[in-house]
């Protein structure tokens, strides 16, 4: 086996992968379509409104409001769910910060809880452990595209009337027993950011399997307006979070491409986890049996502290070795708007209600966010030959842990 490329050794690959996002000749003539209809808003187009109708019947959904981004979804669907001020919402430790903020944001009061060791997705005996008679909504989060225990927080939610509002940012082709991510509980959420499975560059959507929550997602996003009426009645306080039809024109042609993608996706995926199952101290984040179908945001392997003690090292010996990566999200509570002492202002300026989040303490996660890496999307999107360089990459590393000991971390 040859050197470490960080160590002067060639690398397991020196070409590229295959770019993300992917695109051709149908995304552009989308967007010219649209810059020559002259109709680039979505109030007088076209292009927003049929993407709309196509997530929903792909997902399954009762209807879809498409919005700026995944963050002003999950704010906007607290809203329409009647989320506000004083309301405990339960979020697991392990997320994107746009999980806890649009709780702060809806004035509402987050309450953290750790996670599964196996999924990473939230825990829901920590969940049931958390409620109290202020409770009133859970958000779990659907990490890698990776199912939360959506069973088990039904049942919680039907035993203590909560309201479930699915984080499906990551889980764009994800299924529940067949049940697309966002049509199990209350309502879901998306994002169609530049790293997504599906992407105009910015963008989300709140899907719901009742009616009532889109029509009312629909206005919180379009000032307060109701369809029918006059164009200069706002019949809520809300503002404006539409969608353009440039990114609805991209959006419907990256979905009609998706299956293919969720294909190859699931197929490169199903294969490292097979072949990294016999690497000991190297083990892919798992999944619910209850998640019939897994939308693969990013490839996450989880690596042993005792095999590799500076996870940033061995980060540094993997993309010296042509591979795409991140590390995971940082546990929400360390986040530095909790750690200093102004970082919740000016929303939040009497913090006396909520809890201490700086002082909590998530053992899994905070071993998740020490220990996994995160591949990019487009370690599965090419070919089974491409696959195969990330666990020889892998494979590498492995069989050189002590080596990696002496190497200096690059930085982010």
């Amino acid at each position: 086996m040859d050197k470490l490329a960080a160590l002067g050794g060639n690398p397991v690959r020196s070409t590229p992968f295959q770019p993300w996002p992917q695109f051709d000749e149908a995304e552009r003539s989308a967007v010219l379509r649209v810059l020559d209809s002259r109709n680039w808003w979505a109030t007088e187009g076209c292009e927003v409104r049929a993407f709309e109708a196509e997530w929903a019947a792909f997902t399954g959904a009762s209807g879809t409001a498409a919005l700026t981004n995944g963050t002003d979804a999950l704010e906007v669907a607290l809203a329409a769910l009647d989320i506000g001020q004083g309301d405990e919402v339960i979020v697991p430790a392990w997320s994107f910060m746009a999980t806890i903020g649009a709780v702060l944001a809806a004035n509402a009061i987050p309450v953290i809880v750790d996670v599964d060791a196996h999924t990473g997705t939230i825990d829901v005996a920590a969940a049931a452990a958390a409620i109290t008679g202020k409770t009133r909504a859970v958000i779990p989060v659907h990490i890698g595209g990776g199912m939360a225990d959506l069973d088990g927080l039904r049942k919680l939610a039907t035993e203590h009337d909560l309201v479930i509002l699915e984080d499906a940012a990551q889980a764009h082709g994800s299924t529940w027993h067949g049940q697309h991510a966002g049509t199990v509980g209350d309502a879901g959420t998306f994002s169609f950011q530049a790293s997504k499975n599906m992407t105009a560059g910015e963008g989300g959507a709140v899907i719901s399997r009742r009616p009532e929550i889109v029509e009312r997602v629909t206005s919180l996003v379009n000032c307060g307006r109701r369809p029918g009426n006059w164009y200069y009645r706002h019949f809520e306080l809300a503002g404006n979070l539409r969608m353009s039809e440039w990114q609805g024109a991209v959006l419907r042609v990256q979905l009609e491409r998706f299956p293919a993608q969720q294909e190859v996706r699931s197929a490169n995926a199903d294969f490292l986890n097979a072949a990294l199952a016999e690497l000991p101290g190297v083990t892919p984040l798992g999944r619910h049996k209850g998640c019939t179908s897994q939308g693969n945001y990013d490839y996450m392997v989880n690596f042993d502290a005792a095999l590799f003690p500076d996870r940033n090292k061995l980060r540094t010996a993997l993309l010296a070795e042509g591979m795409p990566l991140t590390t995971a999200y940082p546990p929400m509570h360390h986040l530095e708007m909790f750690t200093r002492g102004d970082g919740l202002a000016p929303h939040i300026r009497d913090t006396s209600a909520y809890p201490a989040y700086s002082s909590l303490h998530m053992p899994v996660t905070e071993q998740l966010s020490a220990t996994a890496i995160w591949f990019k999307t487009e370690v599965l999107t090419g070919s089974r030959e491409d696959a195969q360089s990330v666990l020889d990459a892998i494979e590498k590393v492995h069989g050189r842990a002590a080596e990696i000991a002496d190497l200096e971390p690059t930085e982010y």
